[in-house]
């Protein structure tokens, strides 16, 4: 490339004319996480974010699943946000400390899930099943969709449970985030009693 692009890149200028841009974080693979939290006597406790592209959501979400105790993060490896410097930040560096797991295939590891004994719960709309009346206590991974489209059609077909957040104000919905948190301490206070 010409040198005013890897000037473009590099702040210092001095660049010696190597550049290399690395990801933030090691993604993990999923295949040895779900073992190992059964081998330690843990109830694995999932999350898969379906299209979620705000990165400062992604930070967040991050954020409430590491304090949750969440095991892994799964997030599709196309049409999802970059964790960048802003969804570190929006994490307040807890991204760094739970797994992040990219799958090319999320109805692939939805099933892979499902053989691994996790229950698959959509926390959607699309259901009269509030997250308050839905067992989530036993092993199981949480969806959560984007803001614009909720979770997709074929991935609703493979849960096997829907769960609600009750909303008693004129707003349609909460923010992706903000819903992490609510059925991600839901799971907590079930898994506590």
């Amino acid at each position: 490339v010409p040198e005013e692009k890897l000037n473009h890149l590099v702040k210092s200028k001095n660049h010696q004319g190597v550049v290399a841009v690395l990801s933030p974080l090691e993604y993990q693979n999923l295949e040895n996480i779900i073992p190992t939290v059964f081998e330690r006597g843990e109830t694995p406790l999932v999350l898969i974010l379906d299209r979620i592209t705000d990165v400062r959501n992604l930070g967040a979400i991050a954020r409430s699943a590491e304090c949750a105790g969440v095991h892994a993060i799964i997030v599709p490896s196309r049409g999802s946000g970059q964790i960048n410097s802003d969804a570190i930040k929006s994490s307040a560096g807890a991204i760094f400390n739970v797994p992040i797991c990219r799958s090319e295939n999320l109805k692939h590891t939805i099933d892979l899930l499902k053989k691994s004994g996790l229950s698959i719960v959509a926390c959607t709309e699309k259901t009269d099943k509030t997250i308050y009346n839905t067992d989530l206590s036993g092993p199981v991974a949480i969806i959560l969709g984007s803001e614009e489209d909720g979770i997709s059609e074929e991935y609703l077909k493979q849960c096997d449970a829907k769960a609600m957040i009750p909303l008693f104000g004129r707003t349609e919905s909460l923010n992706v985030s903000v819903s992490s948190g609510v059925i991600l301490y839901e799971a907590v206070r079930q898994r506590m009693g």
